[in-house]
């Protein structure tokens, strides 16, 4: 051991000693602050279902994967980091004794070969993910690029620890060899052994390569100890527990169903809340769960969220990354406020310190930081254009690569802004009489909730007391009962269920508004009010009947999402299916025989609704394919499919900043060339035939573009008589009935600055 040694690997072990002592102190540090959150019992187990989904997403990159282009760079920079980790230890070994290795494991070949390539594969991982982040870089046109807002030197020096890393692995390796250390054959070090010809044999070379391991490697746990909100760094710890302890256990994502409204642990009974006492959604930092000050310690600021937001594609001032982002640094900004226990009320004053030198020790600004508003737009930590662009599409939960709840923390905010501050867009105002008073968005009489079945030629039946032997409960939605578009869809599936053969019921005026649109615009107590309304009226109407027989069929995705996946903690248990997937198995089965293809191209539009938030994605895609029609994909598709903008509450409010989003979807839609746009949804349809409106008008669509719904083309194909070589051929036919919706169908919907279409737009709108 000489000089050369001894002052190496003095320095090493010194900084070290400073470096990881400062590393877990701000570990330490961390949990103190992840605990300011409010609690959340429901991320506690099953454990082995998470470990499970922790190890799947960690080890083979699932998440990451969505993103192909950088999943496999990533994946050589993450098993660099978590088992190079050896070798960096192993360097206060080597550099105070060169010959120095890991007994056992430095004579065999194998995990020689796997250290050479966690060096060679660190090195080339953090090259590549350099030049990808400078081929996206936002000098490029604007909101082009996921990295725009996104801390660059930060991304740069974590990337050049990477690499430098990555160097002293395969150097020390390589002058090891040239000092003939070690017998290892060429396969098992095939760039040290070559790199070592061209070396000196030195064991002051090895100390100055293990010299330079460890300085990196101090360095980065120096920075990173003294910014806790380097996300990109922090994330290599935080990110396993953060997806240990995702909402939904079985390893799917906090999509669908929304987070109930929680307080001190357990879910509110609004009933029986106190303003004063309880938590009403988050007005304050310290109002989200420690999850969500998990997530937000956790976001690397990759921006994939912020790639497939349509709000930030449009123009709009939201970006879920930099929401994510701005909530953490205001989290850690405020922290030493919140751990000398300050606390203040709803109008701002200080109730949880007291005395004449109350902030006295406390950083000013922390204490500047616990006075800003949570929203507001005047100095507040989020804009309320920013929480109001929402569309809770969940593009942002679908690609996040460390399941951050984005929709969740968004909808929890909008909670506190309606229920407790009353304050929201004036456009909701409407909506939200409309949905006390009369069980729909519309504010139409219940009714008129049939005026649908007018004109078909077969009766349809409507629920009086007893279900008979109906298998299915076709529950209309309030757009299918009163949206003039939305009508021939519902038309379409009730003529498609009686031509099968399929017993079902209506409920007519004893049905009502789910609860969806008040929901994610923060009305939890509306919500509840409609939910329990509809939950008591559906178990009566099932009463007798097992969980498995309690059967609905819906059209509308946000009425399919809501009944399916969020009535079920209300005590309503049923079997809903969304009808194109019953319309499919209808197909399947033969008890539906399209004999009258649609000669046409068709795209189709993925409702958030319906694919990214419960994963229907074939179904509908098979419908279209079964009516004959070619199916033409849009560049956004299955779950990375672009909202139509109407989600989260979005339908009922004006879109005043940036390009509409229905007008970016349908332009999308058009440069597939379609005669047709076909979607699942009701809003959708609305959205998109408004969006192709605007663009006749511009003179950038042909008139004969159409938005229909999937049933639409089905009846066509199922009803249309066929071509008269197919009835010669033996093909049935089947008479298009006088005044049936097959000849509603084949109608172009009337644009809407000619006819008024039966939306009439809520109270403030121009």
């Amino acid at each position: 051991m000489g000089a050369v040694q001894l002052t190496l690997g003095g320095i090493s072990v010194l900084l070290g000693v400073v470096a990881w002592g400062m590393f877990f102190a701000t570990v330490a540090r961390f949990v103190r602050v992840i605990r300011l959150g409010q609690a959340d019992p429901t991320r506690n187990g099953p454990f082995m279902a998470r470990l499970v989904t922790l190890v799947k997403e960690f080890a083979a990159h699932t998440r990451m994967a969505k993103f192909r282009q950088v999943a496999p760079w990533h994946w050589m920079v993450m098993w660099g980091f978590l088992i190079g980790s050896l070798a960096l230890f192993e360097a206060y070994g080597e550099v105070f004794v060169p010959t120095w290795g890991w007994p056992v494991l430095e004579d065999w070949a194998p995990w020689s070969l796997l250290m050479e390539l966690l060096g060679v594969g660190t090195v080339v991982g953090g090259v590549a993910l350099s030049v990808i982040r400078q081929l996206n870089h936002p000098r490029r046109a604007d909101r082009q690029s996921r990295f725009a807002g996104s801390n660059f030197k930060w991304a740069y020096f974590v990337e050049a620890v990477v690499i430098v890393e990555g160097i002293g692995i395969i150097g020390v390796r390589a002058a090891k060899a040239a000092m003939n250390v070690h017998e290892t054959p060429t396969w098992a070090a095939f760039v040290s052994n070559p790199l070592s010809l061209a070396l000196p044999s030195s064991a002051a070379l090895v100390s100055v390569f293990a010299f330079i391991k460890l300085m990196s490697a101090t360095v980065w746990l120096i920075v990173v100890a003294r910014t806790m909100t380097m996300g990109i760094a922090w994330h290599r710890f935080s990110a396993f527990f953060n997806i240990y302890f995702k909402r939904e256990a079985d390893g799917g994502v906090a999509l669908g169903r929304l987070k109930p409204m929680m307080s001190k642990g357990k879910v509110l009974d609004l009933e029986e809340a106190d303003p004063d006492e309880d938590t009403f959604g988050a007005g304050a930092i310290e109002d989200f769960s420690w999850k969500g000050w998990l997530d937000f310690s956790t976001c690397t600021e990759c921006g994939r969220c912020q790639s497939q937001c349509p709000a930030w594609n449009t123009g709009k001032p939201l970006s879920p990354k930099l929401l994510i982002t701005q909530l953490r640094d205001h989290a850690y900004a405020k922290a030493p406020y919140l751990m000398a226990g300050g606390k203040r009320d709803m109008a701002g004053d200080e109730v949880g310190l007291s005395g004449d030198n109350m902030y006295a020790g406390i950083d000013v600004l922390a204490i500047a930081e616990s006075q800003k508003a949570l929203v507001g737009d005047d100095g507040g930590v989020i804009d309320p254009d920013v929480l109001w662009s929402c569309t809770s599409c969940g593009a942002c939960v679908e690609q996040c690569p460390v399941d951050i709840e984005h929709v969740d923390h968004i909808v929890d905010m909008r909670r506190y802004q309606v229920m407790i501050e009353s304050s929201f867009p004036t456009e909701l105002n409407g909506m939200f009489k409309n949905l006390e008073n009369k069980g729909n968005p519309w504010g139409q009489n219940a009714k008129d909730r049939l005026q649908w079945t007018e004109d078909l030629d077969f009766e349809v039946p409507v629920f009086d007391g007893d279900l008979g032997d109906a298998e299915y409960l076709f529950w209309v939605g309030c757009a299918g009962a009163f949206e003039d578009r939305a009508k021939k869809t519902t038309r379409a599936v009730a003529e498609l269920l009686h031509i099968a053969g399929v017993k079902y019921t209506v409920l007519g005026s004893e049905e009502s508004c789910t609860g969806d649109p008040a929901r994610r615009a923060g009305n939890e107590f509306l919500f509840q009010m409609l939910a329990q309304q509809n939950v008591e009226v559906l178990n009566s109407v099932f009463e007798g009947r097992e969980r498995k027989a309690r059967k609905v069929v819906v059209t509308c995705a946000h009425c399919f999402n809501t009944l399916a996946n969020e009535y079920p903690e209300l005590g309503g248990q049923f079997d809903v299916v969304h009808h194109t997937q019953l319309l499919n198995r209808l197909v399947r089965e033969k008890y539906l025989t399209p004999v009258a293809p649609v000669a046409e191209d068709v795209t189709y539009h993925d409702p958030c609704y319906l694919g990214r938030h419960n994963k229907v994605y074939d179904a509908p895609r098979e419908l279209v394919g079964a009516s004959g029609a070619a199916l033409r994909e849009m560049p956004r598709h299955g779950d990375r499919s672009m909202c139509c903008g109407a989600g989260g509450a979005r339908m009922w409010m004006e879109e005043k900043i940036g390009k509409r989003i229905n007008v970016e979807r349908v332009d999308e839609a058009l440069g597939t060339a379609p005669s047709k746009i076909a979607t699942g949804c009701p809003f959708c349809r609305v959205m998109l035939t408004d969006g192709v409106t605007s663009r006749q008008s511009d003179g950038q669509a042909s008139e004969k573009v159409e938005v229909v719904d999937v049933a639409q083309l089905l009846l066509t194909a199922v009803k249309r008589k066929p071509e008269p070589a197919l009835v010669a051929a033996g093909a049935p036919s089947l008479e298009n009935a006088e005044g049936s919706d097959a000849e509603l169908s084949e109608q172009p919907d009337v644009p809407t600055d000619e006819e008024p279409t039966g939306t009439p737009l809520p109270e403030g709108d121009d």
